[in-house]
């Protein structure tokens, strides 16, 4: 198998990243640090070494400067587990699913899992199998369906859903076989653009991205992450939400640290205008919506190349921009349950079902891939010019990390608890919703640490509009 630091040295060539440069990264630790028989945690330590590296590279491209980077593996474990850890006021969090979310048996035997955190996926689910919300009569009408039948109905209704799927099953779908056509991380020029000089330095308290304004359309977890670790470097990022969008609490206050947060009502006129003019001073658009849910309004990449020559526009997606799945709407979650992850870990674990990943890697890894792919495009914007479009997604870096190989004596690993994630990785800080006690961010870097300058507020607290920087 390869060392973490052949992994990182493979996702950071091929998006461009220079070789020389992988002589200033550390990582250290051993696996496995977690009960699985996937390379899990490897995964999250190399993701993130990897955004750190970029963000380390354009400092020295901004300031002539080199430094190191290190990320020590069980901290990066712990950062991809950043939800479970978080607390408000000392309190911990709520329960993480819908009472009816979860997996279930169909009547020709096989397991299909229910994403019903939003209320408009749980009424699909609902209205599909003709049953009131509750478990037992889920499973009761289940019982009347075909898996396969039931994943279909659900997707045409509106639902999010997965049939467990073995790896070879899923490898047998035209879907896998689109996405071994594509990279890890795709980085495409989709326009024609003068190169953007950085933004003028500020004097004081400077990290790699500061000056540079972020525009964050992401929901759950892996863009939000994305966005968080932009602002970690000091990026200024707006996350965009509409008001009348269902979110997750608990996940937005963990994701939402160091970003400013707005309401933009996309189906009027009037709110299509404020993102245009956002979207014009914005050096990266990073949207984690369903393929071609914002083309009719206006905001795909290329109209996002139209409106603002230069930008990098970062696509995040369930199944790949490829294949018939392409529109497809899904979550981490149903990801692994569907693409061989939730049974092979349930055959190492001897059991007759799914079982999960111990951590939602999919979704942190894919949000550590966001960041690096859009921080890889934006330097070479800033040398070559240009529009570029970055995509990731989350059944590509599933694809990604089975590749890794596996660890035969995995899931006897003792799980990492609280408390030592508690004693060794949290700091504390003010929060619009209370104080907060958090995983730092586990990329070190040795003239620019990682920190996060604004507080998590709740959505909508603040105006439309880019800060001040002058």
């Amino acid at each position: 198998m390869q060392s973490p630091t052949e992994i990182l040295s493979g996702i950071w060539t091929s998006a461009g990243g220079d070789a020389a440069a992988l002589a200033h990264v550390r990582l250290t630790g051993e696996e496995p640090q977690i009960p699985s028989s996937f390379r899990v945690a490897i995964a999250g330590q190399t993701t993130i070494a990897a955004a750190g590296l970029a963000a380390a590279e354009i400092w020295r491209l901004r300031s002539g400067e080199a430094q190191d980077v290190s990320v020590e593996l069980r901290h990066a474990v712990a950062e991809c587990r950043s939800e479970r850890y978080l607390r408000v006021d000392d309190k911990p969090p709520p329960p993480a699913w819908d009472a009816i979310a979860g997996v279930y048996r169909t009547g020709d035997n096989r397991f299909v899992r229910c994403h019903t955190n939003f209320p408009h996926h749980r009424d699909a689910v609902c209205k599909v199998l003709g049953c009131e919300p509750e478990r037992e009569k889920v499973q009761a009408a289940l019982m009347q369906w075909k898996g396969e039948d039931f994943e279909t109905a659900a997707y045409a209704a509106g639902g999010v859903v997965a049939l467990m799927r073995s790896y070879d099953e899923w490898s047998a779908l035209p879907q896998a076989r689109a996405l071994a056509e594509l990279p890890l991380v795709s980085i495409e020029k989709i326009g024609e653009a003068p190169p953007k000089p950085w933004p003028q330095r500020l004097p004081k308290g400077d990290r790699p991205l500061s000056g540079l304004r972020v525009l964050d359309l992401s929901r759950v977890i892996a863009g939000p992450v994305a966005g968080r670790t932009l602002a970690a470097h000091g990026a200024d990022v707006l996350l965009v939400s509409g008001p009348a969008l269902p979110a997750i609490p608990w996940l937005t206050i963990d994701t939402g640290r160091g970003k400013l947060t707005t309401f933009i009502e996309l189906k009027s006129e009037a709110g299509r205008a404020q993102m245009r003019a956002l979207l014009k001073d914005a050096d990266i658009f990073s949207q984690g919506y369903r393929p071609r849910s914002l083309a009719a309004l206006g905001f795909t990449p290329e109209d996002a190349a139209k409106i603002n020559p230069g930008i990098v526009y970062v696509t995040l997606s369930a199944y790949g921009h490829a294949g018939p799945w392409a529109g497809r709407r899904g979550f981490d979650s149903l990801v692994q349950t569907t693409t061989g992850f939730n049974h092979a870990e349930g055959q190492a674990a001897g059991i007759d079902g799914p079982k999960e990943l111990p951590a939602q890697m999919l979704d942190h890894a894919t949000g550590y891939l966001m960041a690096f792919g859009a921080m890889m495009a934006k330097a070479r914007q800033a040398r070559e010019g240009g529009s570029w479009h970055v995509r990731v997604s989350l059944a590509q870096t599933g694809r990604w990390l089975w590749n890794l190989g596996r660890l035969e004596n995995g899931l006897n690993t003792p799980d990492i608890t609280g408390e030592a994630v508690h004693a060794a990785f949290i700091e504390s800080m003010p929060s619009g919703f209370g104080t907060l006690k958090a995983v730092r961010h586990s990329a070190l870097l040795s003239k620019t640490p990682a920190q996060w300058s604004r507080p998590a507020m709740p959505l909508g607290s603040h105006p439309a509009e880019w800060p001040v920087t002058n």
